[in-house]
């Protein structure tokens, strides 16, 4: 079980350098670190992606910021005052 998770793990990173552009690659691995249930699911659509053949050359990394933004859920920001 365990080698076969590091078999598909090896199979992404190869699709990921295909596709990903250097500096995209380096903000995806600032991703897995800060947080990596997202970095998942953003490598999950990549490969989704690249396998219905919707990909129009390497991405970028505005092109992934982008992405990013989609996949990250919005935290609001709300400021309460007591007054006395």
């Amino acid at each position: 079980m365990a080698s076969k998770k590091i078999v598909v793990e090896a199979a992404n990173k190869e699709l990921m350098k295909k596709i990903l552009t250097r500096d995209a690659m380096e903000r995806l691995s600032r991703v897995k670190i800060s947080s990596p249930v997202i970095a998942t699911q953003l490598e999950s659509y990549l490969v989704h992606v690249y396998q219905n053949g919707q990909l129009d050359g390497k991405i970028n990394d505005n092109k992934l910021k982008q992405i990013l933004e989609v996949l990250t859920p919005k935290k609001e920001t709300k400021i309460k005052r007591k007054r006395k």
